[in-house]
């Protein structure tokens, strides 16, 4: 058995001021330190103490404070991966919405290598394949339960890379998740075939 629970970050200053995330390095608001305890409180219910868990998680502030009430939890070392961050918007983090032109992908074609019109904006290809990196390195480590703290969208190609998901057809997907989320995934040990057991659990915020 493998059981990978994605947590996406919880609420951050860039979501109260209506700022375009990315890359832009917000902080937790009051709100989000607390519903992060929350679901480290959640995590330990779900994972044995003394099995342990492997915790990695982008390298941003904000998921990494989010991260932190875990790591303390489970007494275990937090791994920081870049490749983990949400998707760069270049030029537009840290800008409010709405207020830097913005092409979004076609509804038909190659919508993975998409330019959007911002300066130093990623594609969804070059967003998602280092996504599809990271959960690789994860299953190097070989670790019964493993711990992703992450982003929103990323959340989404890490659940893609999980069931198997081709890169170059992922220009559709979506799975959408809220700050604070715990999505569950389970590989079992005869079939190998890998769940999405809960997607956007949200309740032990409530």
């Amino acid at each position: 058995m493998r059981n990978l629970y994605v947590v996406t970050h919880t609420e951050a200053t860039h979501h109260v001021d209506s700022l375009v995330g990315g890359w832009y390095d917000a902080a937790l608001t009051p709100r989000g330190v607390h519903d992060a305890q929350r679901v480290a409180a959640a995590l330990s219910e779900r994972i044995p103490d003394e099995e342990g868990a492997l915790l990695v998680c982008s390298d941003l502030l904000r998921t990494r404070q989010t991260a932190e009430p875990i790591a303390d939890r489970f007494a275990v070392e937090m791994l920081l991966d870049p490749d983990l961050r949400e998707q760069s918007y270049g030029a537009a983090e840290g800008t409010p919405r709405g207020s830097t032109p913005y092409a979004p992908p076609p509804a038909d074609g190659d919508r993975m290598h998409h330019r959007d019109g911002i300066d130093d904006s990623e594609t969804r290809f070059e967003w998602a394949n280092r996504t599809y990196s990271a959960l690789q390195k994860i299953l190097v480590h070989g670790a019964r339960d493993a711990v992703v703290v992450t982003h929103g969208g990323t959340a989404t190609y890490l659940i893609a890379a999980w069931i198997g998901l081709p890169l170059e057809h992922a220009g559709y997907v979506k799975f959408t998740v809220a700050p604070g989320s715990i999505t569950y995934l389970r590989e079992d040990d005869f079939f190998h075939d890998r769940q999405v057991v809960a997607l956007n659990q949200t309740s032990h915020l409530s």
